[in-house]
């Protein structure tokens, strides 16, 4: 691997740890301040909310100057949203800003590997950068639940500034302050990443239109990069798994914690713990993945996704730790090692069709959509009254279902299309020796 790929997974490593972290503190924040359960759910989908409004802008955006540039501005963005919750914003609309930081820092975070690494390499990097995100996630989500747990949050809250008042008087605010330290240090290696040398698309604004009407201006742009996507028949396949892994598994984030607390009696520190216990799973699922899996070969790990939908279902018989720690590590497996080599496929179609940001921008549409109408969908349930058992049984079947359309897709595909799919197939495996 070239060594700005270790600069990239840094500066990725960090910020979303941060990312994890805020979301501990920010459910901590609400669940204090008396916030009803629908909303501590909705903090998943507001999440996504800029990444389905903007993807038209965030993948053009991201093709138009050097990316490492483009990652320490959405940095920047995660850190306004990081201090504008710690001074009293409401912490959904605050999230919602991360979300934007987080919206436009996706595209260049993937879309810079196939500017630095040749295809032969995309699915190992793909593994790594993966397996480094889900370790981000683990750290970070138990950093989280350490932050607003007694031990650590009596020491920082201890701490006395001369001269300064920060106002900052309960766990949860003093998490959220020593997390914008955290995006601080993803700022510097973000100023670290190297120029690809790769030629920038210039976003086509016009200074006179206002940002309005500039936007709009993309979207055709951006619509007809997404149908190119769903007609490809190797990308519409990897599109729509990757689509419902990380719409179910976006959500499941949040599941865990209810669940822990439901079936386990879990507060929330105790619980974000288990949340990451799902994460270690994953991580070692997608290094298995960059180890084994071709870019060609991708298409067979779909299988796991309708497995990954039937143990999720079986959350609801367990009560016990001992019980529920390698269940947990089990569902994470089967996640990481079907999205890695999936993702390694998509970025490779989206490559070659439209360039890596846009792509990517394509992509983070499809699946925040899905993290969205299915985030809704949960949060909806809850206010109406509906259990933790209803919801994960619902996600179970929905995840289940969809993975095995999805199968039988991919295979009326090579009975109709048989001709068109090798031809893809082949580039896949020619692409591999370059």
């Amino acid at each position: 691997m070239k060594r700005g790929f270790y600069t990239i997974m840094s500066a990725q490593f960090f910020s979303s740890l941060a990312d994890n972290a805020l979301f501990v503190a920010a459910v901590e924040l609400m669940r204090t301040s008396g916030a009803p359960e629908w909303q501590r759910a909705a903090l998943v989908p507001i999440f996504t909310i800029f990444y389905v409004a903007l993807a038209p802008l965030v993948g053009a955006f991201a093709d138009s100057m050097p990316k490492g540039r483009v990652m320490f501005i959405s940095n920047a963005i995660k850190v306004i949203g990081c201090v504008i919750m710690l001074f009293g914003t409401h912490p959904l609309l605050a999230y919602a800003v991360v979300g934007l930081g987080a919206a436009a820092y996706s595209p260049a975070k993937y879309g810079i590997l196939t500017e630095l690494l040749p295809a032969s390499q995309l699915v190992k990097a793909n593994g790594w950068i993966e397996g480094l995100t889900i370790a981000s996630i683990i750290l970070g989500i138990v950093l989280g639940g350490q932050l607003v747990g007694q031990a650590l949050s009596s020491r920082m809250l201890a701490l006395d500034f001369p001269v300064i008042d920060t106002g900052i008087s309960t766990p949860p605010e003093a998490a959220i302050a020593a997390l914008i330290f955290v995006y601080a240090i993803a700022a510097w290696f973000n100023t670290r990443i190297p120029d690809t040398g790769v030629e920038m698309r210039p976003l086509r604004a016009n200074p006179q239109q206002g940002i309005l009407r500039n936007l709009l201006a993309l979207l055709p742009d951006f619509w007809h990069c997404n149908s190119r996507l769903w007609r490809d028949k190797l990308g519409q396949i990897s599109l729509a798994t990757t689509t419902l892994f990380w719409g179910a598994g976006g959500n499941l984030k949040y599941i865990v914690l209810a669940w822990a607390s439901l079936a386990l009696g879990y507060n929330t520190a105790q619980a974000s713990s288990l949340t990451g216990v799902v994460a270690i799973g994953t991580a070692v699922g997608a290094v298995v993945a960059s180890m084994r899996m071709r870019l060609d070969t991708a298409t067979r790990v779909i299988p796991l996704g309708i497995g990954m939908g039937i143990v999720v279902i079986g959350m609801n018989f367990i009560g016990n730790i001992w019980i529920a720690v390698p269940f947990l590590i089990m569902l994470g497996g089967l996640g990481g090692f079907l999205v890695v080599p999936m993702n390694a496929l998509l970025q490779h179609r989206g490559h070659n069709l439209m360039g890596a940001g846009r792509s990517i921008a394509v992509q983070n549409f499809n699946e925040q959509a899905c993290i969205l109408v299915l985030g809704a969908f949960y949060s909806a349930c809850t206010g109406l009254g509906l259990s933790a058992y209803a919801a994960i049984t619902a996600f179970g079947v929905v995840v289940a279902g969809f993975m095995w359309l999805i199968k039988r897709w991919h295979e009326s595909n090579l009975r109709r299309y048989p001709e068109e799919v090798e031809h893809l197939l082949a580039i896949a495996r020619s692409d591999k020796h370059h």
